[in-house]
């Protein structure tokens, strides 16, 4: 009897512990496909003043009638914000499950042979949700306007990574490149939680995980260091 009930609980832990990792593979599916769509946005700023500020204003109008104006944004918004507490939640749980299934003796061990890229799921996640907050606040709300506030989507972007604020593109290329890393590992994680790993697709799944990864970081690297170096004005 007790050994069926131990069986039991392990199978409730295991499937509690799946159903986590699944759940934080969909919503970065979700976050990835935000990104890239993000991505393209930003790299309008290069089309120039007019383009950029039509794209930013088309965003608000899509799905019109059918929705009110600016609803499509607070959709993709809920979505996003469903999918980061979900994200966040299922990794704190996995995390404080793993540090408790963790042996004290080999404490130590484990901590040395820890991934750097786990390092970076944990601890870049931290730094990418500050990023984030103040990622909003300067560009979406106009809250934090280095260069000054304006009404104006491209002139907000412009202004924001002048030379003068250094700082902050630097800030902001070093919260890309935790992007980077973070997302290197994640989608090879997501894709091995929903089945597509076998060993025959291991080196395929690394190269698919490093050229997306790779290929957000540069897209969204290349506006604000364009910027600074003065080749978008």
């Amino acid at each position: 009897m007790a050994n069926s009930t131990l069986t039991k609980q392990r199978s409730e832990a295991l499937g509690s512990t799946v159903a986590l990792k699944s759940a934080m593979a969909v919503t970065g599916v979700i976050l990835v496909l935000f990104l890239i769509a993000h991505m393209y946005g930003n790299l309008n700023v290069f089309a120039g003043r007019q383009a950029f500020d039509n794209y930013s204003h088309h965003l608000r109008e899509l799905g019109e009638p059918m929705l009110p104006h600016g609803g499509f944004l607070w959709i993709m918004r809920v979505v996003l914000l469903a999918s980061v507490l979900i994200h966040t939640y299922a990794a704190v749980v996995l995390w404080r499950r793993a540090d408790r299934a963790r042996p004290v003796r080999y404490q130590v061990t484990k901590r040395v042979q820890r991934s750097y890229s786990s390092y970076t799921m944990r601890y870049g996640g931290i730094g990418i949700a500050l990023f984030v907050v103040f990622h909003v606040l300067h560009l979406t709300t106009n809250t934090i306007h280095p260069g000054g506030p304006s009404d104006s989507p491209y002139e907000r972007m412009v202004s924001g990574f002048q030379p003068e604020f250094w700082y902050v593109t630097l800030f902001y290329v070093a919260a890309v490149l935790a992007v980077g890393l973070h997302l290197r590992h994640g989608i090879w994680s997501a894709l091995t939680t929903l089945g597509a790993n076998r060993q025959s697709r291991q080196r395929s799944l690394n190269i698919i995980a490093t050229v997306i990864a790779a290929g957000l970081t540069i897209g969204f690297l290349l506006t604000p260091l364009s910027v600074t170096f003065g080749l978008v004005g």
